[in-house]
């Protein structure tokens, strides 16, 4: 499964993406991203890490107005592209 890095307020889709097997990681600051295949972040600041020169390898899903299992499909899609 997926190494998972989601912002800390959302809980509801860490459990649920913990439940679906994949890795989680919190997003609290710079660099907690590394080693992740794809993060998830709430979209209330777009730019909530400062991470406007890290270059994130895998993709970043913008969570807002999504259900837990929306972003777990989404999480999923994407890293079988990868």
């Amino acid at each position: 499964m997926a190494r998972v890095g989601v912002e800390q307020s959302l809980s509801d889709i860490q459990e649920a993406l913990q439940q679906k097997g994949h890795e989680i990681v919190q997003l609290q600051q710079q660099g907690d991203e590394e080693g992740c295949d794809c993060c998830v972040i709430s979209g209330q600041d777009q730019n909530m890490m400062g991470m406007q020169d890290t270059q994130q390898q895998g993709a970043v899903i913008n969570a807002h107005g999504m259900t837990a299992d929306e972003v777990c499909q989404q999480v999923d899609q994407r890293t079988q592209q990868q």
